[in-house]
């Protein structure tokens, strides 16, 4: 792994990710960040009931276990794109539409329990190949959903993707999900 992984460049991702690697900006350590909200999420989830992990705040939005079920399918969507890329495969790779996988999940059947331990290997397993990254491995580019991404960029996405989505759960979710049973 290289000493400190450096941000990306603007050429690195698609604007639509830019939030993303802005809030992951905002962690001193990217490497460390990932460690961090690994231990972040149960710690704020582990006090919701089942009946609270399925609050929504409105009837179009997402539960709390469809947040995290999100999470853990983009964590391997991006870790699939990261391995493809890091190991220099040039073939470009598709989209996915997350509201269709959320749909055809049906995380609100499952323990948030469960869903968030699942969270947590997957991030343990993506320390373990980021770790083992060499600097090169690290700057390589590919193409994802029609844009060119780099393998540091989808580091960085990883982090601020789930900051983007705690972010949510503060302000929107749980506020709400525990008020909601009282």
């Amino acid at each position: 792994m290289p000493n400190k992984i450096s941000p990306p460049t603007a050429e690195e991702y698609a604007p639509f990710y830019s939030d993303y690697v802005q809030r992951a900006q905002q962690r001193d350590d990217i490497y460390a960040a990932l460690a961090l909200q690994s231990d972040e999420l149960p710690s704020t989830l582990h006090v919701l009931t089942g009946t609270q992990a399925r609050f929504r705040p409105a009837p179009r939005e997402w539960s709390i276990n469809e947040v995290i079920g999100h999470l853990n399918d983009v964590e391997r969507v991006f870790s699939y794109r990261l391995l493809r890329i890091s190991r220099n495969d040039a073939t470009p790779m598709s989209g996915f539409e997350q509201e269709d996988y959320v749909r055809a999940a049906g995380f609100d059947d499952y323990s948030l329990h469960d869903l968030v331990g699942e969270f947590e290997f997957l991030r343990q397993a993506n320390i373990i190949a980021i770790g083992h990254m060499s600097e090169e491995a690290v700057n390589h580019c590919g193409t994802a959903s029609g844009a060119t991404i780099s393998a540091r960029a989808l580091i960085y996405m990883l982090v601020g993707h789930v900051e983007h989505h705690m972010a949510s759960l503060h302000e929107k979710y749980l506020p709400n999900a525990q008020s909601a049973l009282k």
